[in-house]
C-alpha cells in the first residue's frame, strides 16, 4: 500500500511567532545532511530538552550536542544551529534553514514556545509525537513485511523450479505430450521460454516494471490513486485512520501549545501525503479565514467519520479543540494498530494457501505425467 507516511518531513517552515525565514541552507550543508532520518531528530530533541531542563543555555546545549554527535550530517546541522543562535537568530528561524530534518510543525511549535518560555516542555512533546509517528510507521511496515516476503519467496521458488527442475522432466514427457494435462503443457511452455530466452524475458519484465513506475509517478496517476485510497472499501478505512491519526496528532499538540489555527493548518498541508486530503485541509483554511470555524469543514467532508465530526464540533464549542484532537489521534492510533495486526494475521493463512495452490499445481503437473509413463512402461 503506497503507504508513504514520511512525506511530511519535507514541508516548508513558518514559525508561529515570527515571519517565515527566507534564508536557504548552504549548499554544502544540504548535500551533507540530505539523508538524515527522523530517529536522528528524536535523539537530538530528547537530548536538547534534557540539557535545557537542567539550566544549560541554548547555545551551550547546541555546542555540547555538536561535540557529542557521531553522525557527520547531524554534526554539521547542529553546528550550524549553534552558529546561528550565537549570531542572534531565533531558534525557530535557525531550524527553518534545515527543512530536510525539521518539518514545519516542529518549527511552528518551537516558534510558539520562544515567546512563552516553555521550550523544554515543547521539545518533550515533540519527542513523544515523533516516537508515536515512528511507531505507526513500524506497525505498518511489520504488517506488510511477512506477506511481501511470502510473495517474493513464492515467485523465486516457482522460477527456480521452472528453470532448473522442469526442463529435466520435459524431455521425459515428449513421448506422451498429447496426453499431458493442460497445466503440464503450460508449464513446459513457460519453462522453455524462461530457459531459452532468459535475458529477453527478464529484460521485458524489467522494462515493464520501469514503465509502471513511470506511470505511477505521473501527477494524474497519483491523483487517481489518492482518490482510490479514500473510496475503496477496507483500503479506505485504513488510510483514513492513518491520515486522521497523523493530522490530529500534529494539530492537537500545536493548538495546545498556542499555535493559531491558521498557522497549524498551514503547517499540516504536507503532513498527509494525499492530494485529496490536502485539498480538504485547504478548504479548512478557507473556512477558518471566512470565520466559519474549523468544525464546519469537518462536518462537510464526506470521508471524515461522523464521530470525529461531532467531537471536533464539541471541542470547538468548549474551547478544548487541541485536547480533543489529541484524544482522537490516540484512539485511531490504537484502532489502526489493532486492524493492521488482524489483517497481518489474516494474510498469513491466505498467503500460505496461495503458496500451497502454486506448489500443488506444479507438483501435480510433474507427478501425473510420471504415473502415465510408468503405466505405459508396464
Amino acid at each position: 500500500m503506497a503507504l508513504d507516511l514520511g512525506a511530511a518531513d519535507s514541508a516548508a517552515a513558518s514559525p508561529a511567532t515570527a515571519s517565515a525565514p527566507t534564508v536557504k541552507p548552504a549548499s554544502w550543508l544540504t548535500l551533507s545532511s540530505q539523508a538524515v532520518k527522523p530517529a536522528d531528530r528524536i535523539l537530538f530533541t530528547e537530548r536538547l530538552a534534557l540539557m535545557l531542563e537542567t539550566g544549560v543555555p541554548l547555545h551551550g546545549a547546541l555546542r555540547s550536542l555538536h561535540e557529542q554527535s557521531a553522525n557527520p550530517r547531524m554534526k554539521a546541522i547542529v553546528g550550524a544551529l549553534a552558529d546561528d543562535i550565537i549570531g542572534g537568530m531565533p531558534f525557530s528561524h535557525a531550524l527553518a534553514r534545515h527543512p530536510e530534518l525539521f518539518p514545519s510543525t516542529y518549527i511552528n511549535l518551537v516558534g510558539a514556545s520562544e515567546g512563552g518560555g516553555f521550550l523544554p516542555q515543547v521539545l518533550e512533546q515533540l519527542v513523544v509525537m515523533d516516537e508515536k509517528q515512528e511507531k505507526l510507521r513500524a506497525t505498518i511496515g511489520s504488517a506488510l513485511t511477512y506477506p511481501v516476503f511470502l510473495i517474493a519467496f513464492s515467485i523465486a521458488v516457482v522460477i527456480f523450479i521452472l528453470m532448473f527442475v522442469f526442463p529435466k522432466f520435459a524431455v521425459m514427457f515428449t513421448s506422451i505430450y498429447t496426453d499431458l494435462p493442460l497445466t503440464t503443457k503450460v508449464l513446459i511452455a513457460v519453462s522453455a521460454l524462461l530457459t531459452g530466452h532468459t535475458v529477453a524475458v527478464f529484460g521485458t519484465i524489467g522494462a515493464l516494471l520501469a514503465a509502471l513506475l513511470m506511470v505511477l509517478r505521473r501527477p494524474a496517476t497519483q491523483a487517481s490513486l489518492d482518490r482510490m485510497k479514500l473510496r475503496v472499501p477496507l483500503v479506505r478505512d485504513i488510510f483514513i485512520k492513518i491520515y486522521l491519526t497523523r493530522l490530529m496528532r500534529v494539530m492537537g499538540i500545536s493548538l495546545e501549545r498556542g499555535v493559531t489555527v491558521l498557522a497549524t493548518l498551514a503547517a499540516c498541508r504536507e503532513v498527509v501525503p494525499n492530494l485529496e486530503f490536502q485539498q480538504f485541509i485547504a478548504r479548512l483554511e478557507v473556512d477558518v479565514t471566512e470565520g466559519k470555524g474549523i468544525a464546519a469543514g469537518f462536518t462537510n467532508s464526506a470521508f471524515i467519520p461522523v464521530s470525529v465530526q461531532r467531537m471536533i464540533s464539541t471541542g470547538e464549542e468548549t474551547g478544548s479543540l487541541g485536547r480533543v484532537m489529541g484524544r482522537i489521534a490516540d484512539f485511531y492510533d490504537r484502532e489502526l494498530t489493532k486492524q493492521l495486526t488482524q489483517l497481518s494475521k489474516l494474510a498469513e493463512p491466505v498467503m500460505l494457501l496461495i503458496m500451497g495452490v502454486m506448489v500443488g499445481t506444479i507438483v501435480s503437473s510433474l507427478i501425473l505425467p510420471i504415473f502415465k509413463l510408468s503405466r505405459a512402461v508396464h
